[in-house]
């Protein structure tokens, strides 16, 4: 036997790694997170249940006392969202009632009649959701070109009064919207921008502004000023540096950007209230003042409000892995 084998190895062997078990303390810990984590969850989404419920119920249902949990599924919400009615008189019942034994009315015509009324033709609800998706669209749009652009500014350039700037930039966002109301709305009027698509779209932009110029800043000061440096040594212009290198890795900032700014001008309510009467007029306005015959239609705004809801949430899910990190690194630096 060698002296090697003697005395055995210089080194000593590597053992497999051993996996630390998580102590006890540790481990009660995060399941007392994750239950308070889901029952905040629970709460904050107890409303927006309750909405999807109310939708589904006849306005009998709704109406009772206590509230009903069981109860049978109706779509009358939804027709009298979709649909403007009236009370019918006696002889259009009869006439309405045989041709409902015939089969010759639509579902939504045999709901109606139900309740002792008529459809008399569509309500305004799907163009004023129009008037949502078109307002809010281009101004999100406009809101984050331009923030995207003056953040880079304010980011890679010397700008003389710079910290002023960005105040009285962030400062917009402070001003409550009321104050401003009245003075719009005498402006607007002048303008010929009152009830105007045109009008909301460049309000909804400048107030949506600041917070994106702010928000995108960080993340733009995040991107190391290197990578554009060494693209402008390898010929590229300061224009095609910022396409080519700059906006790729600012992705993540430009879609949380978008999402706030999209809820913003789609939740916002005190404006289209104030500066539109029906051209412009936006969902959120419609489903507030929808009244029914003897009163309000709780049921058709629970449904107006959830296919409200469903626009804003299929983007927010669509840009949701950029969320987060557009929360915890652009935002905090910025």
């Amino acid at each position: 036997m060698s002296r090697f084998e003697e005395r055995g190895p210089r080194f000593p062997v590597a053992h497999p790694t051993r996996v630390d078990k998580v102590h006890p303390r540790a481990r009660a810990a995060r399941r007392v997170v994750a239950f308070v984590a889901l029952l905040v969850t629970i709460i904050m989404l107890l409303p927006v249940l309750i909405m999807g419920i109310t939708a589904f119920k006849t306005r009998g249902d709704v109406m009772v006392s206590p509230p009903k949990v069981l109860f049978k599924p109706s779509i009358e919400g939804f027709v009298y969202l979709f649909t403007e009615r009236a009370v019918a008189n006696a002889a259009r019942l009869e006439v309405l009632e045989k041709e409902a034994l015939e089969g010759k009315i639509s579902l939504f015509d045999r709901i109606a009649l139900a309740s002792g009324q008529e459809i008399t033709g569509p309500s305004s609800y799907v163009f004023r959701l129009l008037n949502s998706v078109i307002i809010a669209g281009i101004s999100t749009v406009c809101s984050v070109v331009l923030g995207l652009f003056a953040a880079y500014a304010f980011s890679r350039f010397k700008v003389p009064g710079k910290d002023d700037l960005m105040f009285f930039i962030l400062s917009t966002r402070m001003l409550p919207a009321v104050v401003v109301t009245i003075p719009l709305f005498l402006m607007y009027r002048q303008l010929g921008l009152h009830d105007r698509h045109l009008g909301m779209i460049i309000l909804y932009t400048v107030f949506n502004l600041s917070f994106s110029v702010w928000l995108l800043k960080g993340f733009i000061d995040e991107i190391p000023k290197e990578y554009e440096e060494a693209a402008l040594v390898d010929g590229y212009t300061r224009l095609q540096a910022f396409f080519r290198i700059v906006l790729p890795q600012a992705v993540t900032g430009i879609a949380a950007t978008t999402v706030f700014c999209l809820i913003f001008a789609w939740n916002e309510y005190a404006f289209s209230l104030m500066l539109t009467s029906q051209r412009a007029r936006t969902a959120p306005v419609s489903i507030a003042t929808m009244m029914g015959r003897g009163g309000i239609e709780w049921t058709a705004i629970a449904a107006g409000s959830l296919g409200f809801l469903i626009p804003v949430v299929i983007v927010t899910f669509a840009l949701r892995k950029y969320l987060l990190r557009g929360i915890t690194f652009g935002a905090i630096r910025g």
